[in-house]
């Protein structure tokens, strides 16, 4: 019997348990560090964590590269944008991720807004995103861009009869006119830049143009709409561009082209997907190395192509099927009004009739 115990039994029964608490609690920190070390007890120390509204199709061959490249692990939780916003303000400082990745500014600017995204200094990321695509405070970046624009039907419309998406409020358009719900995100950052641009009342009298021009009821999302116009319900409609792509992929013969709205004026509305360090990060360094090796050559053209997007970064061509879309002005506006305007944006859309 060792001294230690041969005193420990002397004491009183209380006086050898106090002690033989004390002895549990001093090894405490050498059970987690060995732990840790096993990685058994919680996550990974050096791995990323990324909370991402992007399908996993899309992101995971990315992630994928990013270890090969670098030999960060990175993990990662999918799901729409609202619960994982919420899902970050209720962990709070205890959140275990690095990275909000999600889809529309909109999204983006109300993540920042609550406090869930940190500001970033860097030279790499202002100098790969141009600023009308990333946040003025710089807590998220667009790492790919969208068109919403026209789609029209190639049998019914010529392209020189579309000019504007004001245009499209006009008489010439009634009873002809497909549109998406004003549910959806993608549509309340339209009528958000509208406002933007032209303000409130001209906007309304836009989008109740766009009201009493519709062929049917609006549609649950992009490609119900496009099948609409390719059946000869009705004959143009406003769609992301990636939908389109993907439709014509899988249907080259497909009966609809993209038009380019105003381009003598204030061009074409675009959104991004895009990311952001979130404000309790525990990897931010980290983190930030990431975004920014998002926003490089690269990693943006794989980024974007997955979706049949544009690349965020101006020096990334698009991939050969977007490219042969053609160019287009876009909009200068700085897409962090699709966020700061989107409040405004869908009571209008309710005042106008538009569901």
């Amino acid at each position: 019997m060792n001294e230690t115990l041969t005193e420990s039994a002397m004491l009183p029964s209380a006086a050898r348990t106090d002690l033989r608490r004390g002895r549990r609690i001093a090894a405490l920190p050498l059970v987690l560090v060995a732990c840790l070390a096993a990685w058994g007890c919680a996550r990974a120390p050096e791995e990323l964590v990324v909370y991402s509204a992007r399908n996993e199709q899309l992101i995971k061959p990315l992630f994928d590269r990013y270890t090969a490249e670098t030999g960060m692990p990175i993990r990662f939780v999918t799901d729409d944008a609202g619960p994982l916003i919420e899902r970050l303000a209720a962990e709070g400082a205890n959140s275990p991720a690095d990275v909000l990745m999600t889809v529309d500014a909109g999204e983006l600017w109300f993540a920042a807004q609550r406090g869930l995204l940190q500001p970033l200094d860097s030279a790499v990321l202002e100098q790969n995103i141009p600023e009308h695509l990333r946040d003025p405070e710089g807590r998220w970046f667009g790492l790919s861009v969208r068109a919403r624009t026209i789609v029209y039907s190639t049998e019914r419309v010529k392209p020189e009869e579309l000019s504007t998406y004001e245009a499209l409020a006009e008489p010439q358009w009634q009873g002809r006119l497909c549109l998406r719900t004003s549910k959806k995100v993608y549509n309340q950052s339209l009528v958000a830049m509208l406002i933007a641009q032209h303000g409130e009342e001209r906007t309304e009298q836009i989008v109740r143009g766009w009201v009493q021009n519709l062929a049917t009821d609006v549609f649950s999302s992009d490609n119900l709409l496009m099948e609409a116009i390719a059946a000869g319900q009705c004959d143009v409609g406003i769609v992301n561009t990636y939908y389109f792509g993907r439709m014509q992929r899988d249907n080259p013969d497909l009966p609809l082209r993209l038009f380019w709205p105003d381009q003598q004026g204030n061009g074409v509305h675009v959104n991004v997907s895009g990311a952001g360090v979130t404000a309790h990060a525990p990897r931010a360094e980290q983190a930030r190395a990431f975004l920014e090796w998002l926003s490089s050559a690269e990693a943006q053209g794989q980024f974007a192509g997955a979706n049949l997007e544009y690349p965020a970064n101006p020096a990334v061509e698009p991939d050969e099927r977007v490219a042969a879309w053609g160019a287009f002005k876009a909009s200068p506006l700085n897409v962090a009004q699709a966020g700061e305007l989107q409040a405004d944006a869908v009571r209008l859309m309710d005042r106008a009739g538009y569901r």
